[in-house]
């Protein structure tokens, strides 16, 4: 039986459940692939932590080029994360002919355009099935299960710390700060949670998976993306009072014509399966048009679950090595052109709305008369008897309308003095 070599570079939570789940499952990996993987070279700054595991101190550097340049080494892993080293030691590593294992999603979705051109010219292989849903193994499925398909529509439940976040606020009926402390305190989320709460983390996952989907590599700018900070408990109450649930999305929608990719909280009604994806699980939905609707569920990060998933591209890039067909797994299935991206502004949605408004006659026919001029069609109105300096809360349920519409109504609402910007709640409906 074959050794292939594994170089890892990035000894920290992830990479030290990689060196854990060899040491565990080397001898699966070599039934089931007909090959071995050993661990020929680590490289980290910190080579003194505890990480719970036991490796020889000799195959240890702070060198990365030494993991590179070692000629036993015939696959690279990449954990370091960022766009930086990690960037130019995954070039170096494919220029050297060497395929390279990564669970980077910020580097893919910035800079994916460049290591995938470099994969083909270099005749190698980018494998990153960690890089979205930890261990949930989608971007297999859409590189190969679905392969046959032309996907229609991606809805994912795709960022940890904002799902915890969101299910906190509805079942402990607590605001946004509070439930953001707690996760942070159970280690759900970081110090800095920025990139998370405010979208971007999702945002990277669904850049990735729309390349994936349709051959073209989607600019990070083009994605709408709107987080959950402002988000109030008041409407995650009313919502669930309306039978809905709210989480953040990563949508992605293709009719043929264009492709619409954004992020932003929605929501969703009670049954649709991803309102009962609760904590810090992930879920994602993939629409094709022959097979319709697949879900895959489960962890979204932490060490093991990621770990799996990096195994198991390291298992299939060691099969392509012993089989000499490297190369065969293509970054992204070819396409001439990349097609149309469309604006927030194009987009067709129901509107969840509550709007802070004087307790007066007359008012309500008011805010109906502007949402109708705008060719905003109401489908329910709620009144709540709460009031907060002489302002009572309504809440609008919308039939499907543009985007465009609802802000031309929502600025003119504004306009008119009944009720001012932060007065005013919209979020869309995912159907």
């Amino acid at each position: 039986m074959n050794d292939v070599g594994i170089g890892l570079l990035g000894f920290g939570t992830v990479g030290a459940g990689v060196v854990e789940g060899l040491q565990r499952n080397a001898d699966l990996i070599s039934r089931r692939f007909g090959c071995r993987p050993v661990l020929r070279r680590i490289c980290d700054l910190d080579l003194d932590s505890d990480r719970g595991v036991v490796v020889d101190r000799s195959i240890m550097t702070r060198d990365a080029q030494d993991v590179i340049n070692d000629a036993s080494v015939d696959i690279v892993v990449e954990l370091i994360g960022g766009t930086g080293a990690a960037r130019e030691l995954t070039i170096a590593a494919m220029k050297a002919g060497k395929p390279v294992v990564t669970a980077n999603k910020k580097l893919l979705a910035e800079y994916g355009q460049e290591i995938f051109r470099l994969a083909a010219e270099y005749n190698t292989d980018i494998f990153f099935g960690a890089s979205v849903g930890g261990g949930i193994p989608v971007i297999r499925a859409l590189r190969d299960g679905l392969s046959a398909n032309q996907i229609t529509g991606i809805r994912g439940i795709l960022n940890g710390t904002c799902n915890y976040v969101l299910t906190r606020m509805e079942q402990a009926e607590m605001p946004f700060a509070e439930a953001l402390a707690e996760a942070q305190k159970a280690g759900y989320a970081e110090a800095d949670p920025t990139l998370d709460i405010d979208g971007w983390d999702t945002a990277h996952k669904v850049a990735i998976l729309a390349s994936l989907s349709y051959g073209f590599c989607v600019p990070l700018e083009s994605i709408y993306v709107e987080g959950i900070r402002n988000l109030a408990a008041t409407d995650i109450l009313y919502a669930r009072d309306l039978g809905y649930r709210i989480k953040l999305l990563g949508l992605v929608k293709c009719n043929g014509a264009s492709v619409d990719i954004r992020v932003h909280p929605a929501l969703v009604q009670h049954e649709h399966p991803l309102a009962s994806v609760h904590g810090v699980y992930n879920a994602v939905m993939l629409t094709g048009d022959l097979t319709g609707d697949t879900l895959y569920y489960g962890q979204g990060a932490g060490r093991n679950p990621t770990a799996g998933t990096v195994l198991a591209d390291i298992a299939e890039a060691a099969r392509n090595i012993v089989s000499g067909s490297g190369g065969r797994s293509a970054a992204l299935p070819g396409s001439d052109s990349a097609m149309p991206l469309s604006d927030i502004n194009d987009i067709q949605s129901r509107y969840y709305l509550r709007l802070m408004l004087p307790d007066r006659a007359g008012v309500l026919a008011t805010v109906a008369s502007i949402l109708g001029k705008h060719s905003v069609s109401l489908a329910s109105v709620l009144q709540k008897e709460q009031y907060a300096a002489g302002c009572v809360p309504v809440v609008i349920v919308t039939h499907r309308n543009s985007e465009a519409g609802m802000n031309a109504a929502l600025q003119e609402m504004a306009q008119t003095g009944l009720c001012d910007a932060d007065g005013i709640v919209r979020l869309r409906i995912e159907d």
